[in-house]
């Protein structure tokens, strides 16, 4: 037998607790009434207890059956008296003890979040976008591209012939590059009614595609440059990062619609959330890929997107010295800054 604990006795039943012995006697532990107690002996196997945890502060409380339970206010005299049980504590308890334990658990529950954010939602973003219909997106497409025209956009100014012109060379760059048939687009000429938008390009879910008359007009003496961010935007469209950014932006509620497949809430509030989305670096990379696969197709050196992005830098400079912002629409082709990290891309992909 076990030396014995003084504790207090609670039978489940009374919120009363009665003055109690604890003992171990063989694979039972056995609670007996101390002197001027009125309870009947009660002996618990070892196997059935749960035994509580060490920690700094409060007493120790020993759920036994049936809702009774022991407490131990005295956690140094417990804590000997479980020792001498032979009772060892797991590694969580003894880390929860030690402050290093807990920075580093603190540590890893930090790497794993971050890791979840920076792979785990693009993973499962990916899934989620793909069990989406397709005509979702069009409907989104469909609600953004009214939206920015009330606000942002207005009629294009050039002429049909020039629309015509760069609907039909992007459309041959289109097939060159995809001769089993590419994904639904449709190429539509705005003018920038808000000066912050400037010369840019917009691709929408669904495979909308808005060109400004900034853009155009930004190097006339090089269309080939039109049909490089012509060529970047198709690369959003063919692999849906619209919709994948709307769906990480939203995750939990993509979930839930694509299990009931109802989408109504979700595109209503897509046009908010694309104007302040922008794309993730990898999004822009496969873009990027997906321009120099067309432009390589139409014969066109992908050297032109260097200069295309000085042009747009020297703009985006004359913004700040009016004192425009012209980050307006997260997704929007200028709001991203040509990096280093794209210049040299393109820089390698011409001379490869």
């Amino acid at each position: 037998m076990s030396a014995v604990l003084d504790v207090r006795f609670f039978d489940g039943h009374s919120s009363r607790p009665a003055a109690a012995c604890l003992h171990v006697d063989g694979d039972a532990l056995v609670v007996a009434p101390a002197p001027g107690a009125a309870f009947a002996s009660l002996s618990v196997p070892l196997a059935r207890l749960r035994w509580p945890e060490r920690t700094r502060h409060g007493g120790r409380l020993l759920q036994l059956p049936q809702g009774a339970s022991v407490q131990a206010l005295d956690v140094a005299a417990w804590d000997a008296w479980v020792a001498q049980l032979g009772r060892g504590e797991s590694l969580v308890v003894r880390a929860q003890q030690n402050w290093r334990g807990v920075a580093l658990a603190l540590a890893l529950l930090l790497a794993a979040t971050a890791a979840l954010y920076q792979w785990g939602l693009p993973w499962v973003a990916r899934g989620v976008t793909a069990a989406v219909p397709a005509g979702v997106d069009a409907t989104i497409g469909a609600e953004v591209l009214e939206s920015v025209d009330k606000s942002l956009l207005a009629p294009s100014a050039l002429v049909p012939e020039e629309q015509e012109r760069i609907r039909r060379t992007f459309e041959r760059m289109i097939q060159a590059a995809h001769p089993n048939g590419p994904p639904a687009w449709k190429l539509e000429f705005r003018r920038a009614r808000d000066k912050r938008l400037g010369p840019n390009a917009l691709a929408l879910p669904g495979g909308t595609i808005i060109l400004t008359d900034e853009l155009v007009q930004l190097m006339p003496g090089d269309p080939d440059a039109v049909l490089g961010v012509l060529g970047h935007e198709f690369g959003h469209v063919r692999l849906r990062h619209a919709m994948r950014q709307l769906v990480q932006a939203s995750a939990i509620g993509f979930a839930v619609s694509a299990a009931f497949g109802d989408y109504g809430t979700l595109i209503g509030s897509a046009p908010v959330l694309l104007a302040t989305l922008g794309y993730s670096r990898d999004a822009e990379r496969e873009a990027d890929v997906e321009s120099v696969r067309l432009m390589r197709a139409a014969g066109i050196s992908p050297r032109v997107m260097i200069g295309f992005f000085e042009a747009v830098e020297r703009w985006r400079a004359g913004q700040k010295r009016a004192g425009l912002d012209d980050d307006v629409i997260g997704l929007a082709f200028s709001s991203h800054p040509a990096t280093v990290e794209r210049i040299a891309f393109f820089r390698e992909a011409a001379a490869n």
